[in-house]
């Protein structure tokens, strides 16, 4: 098994096991920041970062995020934080595009994960 892999299977170990009530939704500030993220990702890669490179130090960091408690951390609380993430790094080397239509292309899926609390009535 590749060393990717089994960063991976110890991620979905490791979320498998934390409590739902770790589960949150996402807000806005955290998608334009992960969009941020998802473009420099394709920066990184367009100035010769390799596939492997990147995804190894996405799941080393991940897994360096998992000692502080869910609250604390950025973006990555849960597992489906994780994997919309990952996943979007992965599309960038996988799928090259421009960097700005990969954070588009995040920011649409993000978006679609918000919580939106309506204004209370006046």
């Amino acid at each position: 098994m590749k060393t990717t892999q089994l960063c991976q299977a110890a991620l979905v170990t490791l979320f498998a096991a934390a409590p739902a009530a770790w589960s949150h939704d996402l807000s806005v500030e955290e998608c334009l920041e992960g969009g941020d993220f998802i473009r420099n990702a394709a920066l990184s890669r367009d100035y010769g970062t390799t596939r492997d490179q990147f995804i190894a130090k996405v799941q080393d960091d991940l897994l360096l995020i998992q000692s502080f408690p869910p609250e604390l951390r950025w973006f990555v609380q849960d597992l489906d934080d994780e994997v919309l993430l990952v996943g979007a790094a992965e599309r960038v080397f996988d799928q090259p595009s421009d960097p700005e239509t990969h954070r588009d292309t995040f920011l649409q899926s993000c978006f679609g994960r918000v919580k939106f609390t309506p204004r209370a009535a006046r």
